[in-house]
């Protein structure tokens, strides 16, 4: 089965810090990989914009390589490969300076063609793109940009920089970028939660017991150790990707699925938060991993900073006060150098109101699990009876919603998250994007905890690498009566 693939319309991008990690790791061998299934147009533009002192022919030299080492395992032939860099142009530019500028703008004039602008830079310098770009007569009302994550350091810093954007541009020319959003199970939870009639009438609290959102890496800082340390899990992953994971579960029905509609429902969602109480909430920085410290570091060696008080995770405890969920807990959990690499989502229904099978029922409940990485699928845990004599006993199975056989995926066409969002900005299509006062909740819900921690002077507990991160995380569920589910 091979996925029906939409052309979008003719464009030109620019890709301010266009040779840059993001750029050429993911960026650039997206829009090839859509160049090769032909949704791109021939006459597309792509615009590398940057410091580096190069021409043109450096900079398709520098993405060839790019390709080569990041594009994946898809095939290709070299004649789309030549086809897709001979549509790559680069101008070196200044983003707080002049240099550049007028070149770019030679460049994008008398176009009739969708304009798109990604900023893959640091968020220091939106505010100077932006405004140059309205300077040079670039930021008209068809122009879009794109911005990457963070989206500001708390509250504060977002409202300024929204404040700073808008200054030039309007909302619905503003592309928060979330790849989260782009994964496909994410939006087939949508299609799941919203296209099946089996769902919907269970998906509150009076038949689901509690949920969870995981989403773990086997990994540490790396090289982003410098950014991490000021930043933290909580900055880094909770305020965004699993923010936008809990509202998607979370949610009322659009009233229709248009852009504005999914996002005045997610944002309904982060405005029920309750705050969370300091002892809903565990914090924790990996150490070294025994016998292998060289190798694999702790946090503060890693980040060059011994006294570090920043956490690499991070578990807690929300609750959503509105009809639907008034009492259920949403338990969610992220950090680095865990036991496995896994994104998911574990809705946990109610046991039955009355057992017919004596004591044995009370330990089987449904269990509808939504698997966002590395294996996308979904799953329903179903209880049946044990084959064989002996009587009534139950035991859990699996009823596979994976996709796998049903769309023989193998045949179909993968599309990575960067490939489908950046589709989605040709097209003007903003449903999988922030919106700027979505942006500004979240960080409203996120201070006082960060705040919190700051006035108690709090320490994160220390867990081992490789493992299921700190105890007192375990404890969080276990004095409930619940326990996380294994991450695998």
């Amino acid at each position: 089965m091979v996925s029906r693939v939409i052309p979008v319309d003719l464009f030109d991008l620019v890709i301010f810090g266009g040779t840059g990690d993001l750029a050429r790791r993911k960026i650039l061998p997206g829009l090839f990989r859509r160049y090769c299934a032909e949704q791109m147009p021939q006459e597309a533009r792509i615009i590398g914009a940057a410091r580096s002192d190069l021409d043109a022919q450096g900079y398709r030299q520098m993405i060839r390589e790019a390709i080569a080492e990041f594009g994946g395992d898809s095939a290709h032939s070299d004649e789309q490969l030549d086809g897709f860099l001979a549509q790559l142009e680069y101008v070196t530019i200044d983003a707080r300076g002049d240099q550049g500028w007028k070149e770019l703008q030679a460049m994008m004039a008398g176009t009739t063609r969708v304009e798109a602008y990604y900023f893959s830079v640091a968020p220091a310098l939106f505010g100077d793109i932006a405004e140059r770009l309205q300077k040079w007569g670039m930021a008209d009302v068809d122009a879009r940009i794109v911005v990457e994550k963070p989206f500001g350091r708390d509250l504060a810093t977002a409202k300024a920089l929204n404040a700073t954007l808008a200054t030039y541009f309007n909302e619905d020319q503003i592309y928060r970028i979330d790849h989260y959003l782009g994964k496909e199970t994410v939006q087939n939870l949508m299609a799941v939660r919203f296209g099946n009639m089996l769902f919907e009438p269970l998906w509150n609290s009076q038949y689901v017991d509690h949920i969870q959102i995981t989403v773990a890496e086997t990994v540490g800082v790396g090289g982003r150790g410098e950014y991490y340390d000021k930043s933290g899990a909580m900055r880094d992953m909770v305020q965004n990707h699993l923010m936008q994971l809990l509202c998607l579960i979370a949610m009322e029905p659009p009233a229709r699925f248009s852009p504005d509609a999914v996002r005045d429902e997610k944002l309904k969602v982060i405005r029920a938060l309750d705050p969370v109480a300091s002892h809903h909430i565990v914090r924790g920085q990996y150490q070294a991993e025994p016998c292998n410290e060289a190798a694999n570091p702790g946090y503060r060696t890693a980040v060059d900073n011994p006294r570090s008080r920043t956490e690499s995770f991070v578990a807690l405890r929300a609750e959503i006060s509105n009809w639907r969920w008034a009492g259920t807990p949403f338990y969610l959990r992220t950090g680095k150098c865990l036991a496995a690499r896994a994104s998911e989502i574990t809705v946990v229904f109610k046991d039955t109101p009355h057992s017919i099978f004596g004591e044995d029922a009370g330990r089987h409940r449904n269990v509808l699990s939504i698997r966002l990485q590395p294996d996308e699928g979904i799953t329903l845990g179903v209880t049946i009876k044990e084959p064989g004599p002996g009587g009534m006993r139950l035991i859990d199975v699996p009823l596979d919603m994976s996709f796998a056989e049903a769309l023989k995926e193998d045949e179909v066409e993968q599309v990575d998250a960067y490939e489908r969002l950046i589709m989605d900005v040709i097209r003007g299509n903003q449903t999988l994007f922030m919106r700027g006062d979505e942006v500004e909740a979240a960080w409203a819900w996120t201070d006082p905890i960060i705040e919190g921690w700051q006035a108690r002077n709090d320490v994160p507990k220390p867990y081992d690498f490789g493992s299921d991160g700190p105890t007192d995380a375990t404890e969080l569920l276990r004095r409930e009566g619940r326990a996380w589910r294994p991450v695998t």
